[in-house]
């Protein structure tokens, strides 16, 4: 189970490069751009959403 969803997470983030690589260059050079706790604060929504998803569905 955790391999898959390793996959799944490896696909999504793959799609956007693939689809449109200058794209994500800008907006990784966007997020370059961002403060320590801009970027600590989002990765820290994003663990609570994914937390949140895993026990909800994880039943």
């Amino acid at each position: 189970m955790l391999w898959l969803a390793l996959g799944l997470v490896l696909v999504l983030e793959g799609l956007y490069p693939f689809v449109s690589p200058q794209g994500w260059r800008k907006l990784f050079a966007q997020l370059l751009q961002l403060k320590d706790e801009q970027v600590r604060g989002t990765g820290l929504v994003c663990i609570l959403v994914g937390l949140v998803l895993i026990w909800a569905f994880g039943r």
